[in-house]
Order: C-alpha cells, then structure tokens, then sequence
C-alpha cells in the first residue's frame, strides 16, 4: 500500500496546528483521528473518518 499524507496546515484551526504526518493509509487515518480527537477536539466518528480518508494526499518527497 502506498504512503499517504495529512497536514493539519490545510485545516485552519484555532491553534493553529502545524503537524505533519505520513505513513501506509489505515495507519494514517488512525493517527490522523486520534489526533484531532485529542488536540483538535472532534468526535471519533464515521464521519471525521470519511472526511481524514478524503482529505489524505500523497506526501512530500522525503516522507
């Protein structure tokens, strides 16, 4: 499976979050989730799953 990549950076956020993270795809959404449930403060639901799987591109070269 291909890596992926999520940056909180095209979110805006009011802390202004700058994170950066890749890895293989479930792996990242996982991460990703977690993450905005414990910083960001969303609910882990099926719906914020959708919308981190959506929003995952490819990663910079070096990642």
């Amino acid at each position: 499976m291909a890596r992926k990549a999520a940056d909180c950076r095209d979110t805006p956020s009011v802390s202004g979050c700058s994170l950066y993270m890749s890895g293989e795809e479930d792996e990242l959404v996982s991460a990703a989730v977690a993450h905005a449930v414990s910083v960001h403060e969303h609910s882990d639901t099926p719906e914020l799953r959708e919308e981190v799987r959506a929003s995952l591109k490819d990663p910079l070269p070096g990642t």
